[in-house]
């Protein structure tokens, strides 16, 4: 299997970084964009840099869509995983037109209410991870199994 794991630099990459006993596992390629911490991935592993994108930015949303057509069509990742935040967009959606399976691991700020990304891919992912139990309450599609560590 492949992966293309996506996430924003921060708080998304760290959560990225400690989910590494799954990914490491496969074959995959990276999308995020140069920062102090996922500049850590130069040299280690495939990485393909983007436009930074941050919320309610849309001039580098459309510019990262049609950079994810791309990325897709050349990579053929089986798997897009995001922990978000706002690159998750983009890629999920490019992700629809060539019918691959997608996962959103949301925040673990969010004990109560989606971000707002989690809230724009909600129903259009395969599969929606929390980190609270609360929110498999509110909202019956995400499944919780456990904190990201």
């Amino acid at each position: 299997m492949k992966l293309l794991l996506v996430c924003n630099p921060g708080g998304h990459f760290s959560t990225m970084m400690g989910l590494k006993s799954f990914w490491s596992a496969y074959s995959r390629e990276w999308v995020t964009y140069p920062k102090w911490d996922t500049q850590s991935l130069y040299d280690k592993e495939v990485v393909n840099w983007v436009e930074m994108q941050e919320a309610r930015m849309l001039f580098p949303a459309c510019v990262n869509f049609t950079k994810a057509l791309t990325i897709l069509d050349k990579s053929k990742p089986d798997l897009v995983m995001s922990t978000g935040a706002s690159l998750a967009v983009p890629f999920v959606l490019a992700s629809k037109f060539f019918g691959i399976k997608t996962v959103f691991v949301e925040s673990i700020t969010r004990a109560n209410e989606l971000s707002l990304s989690g809230k724009m891919v909600y129903n259009l992912v395969d599969e929606f991870y929390v980190q609270w139990p609360e929110c498999v309450q509110r909202y019956p599609k995400a499944q919780y199994k456990g904190v990201v560590a």
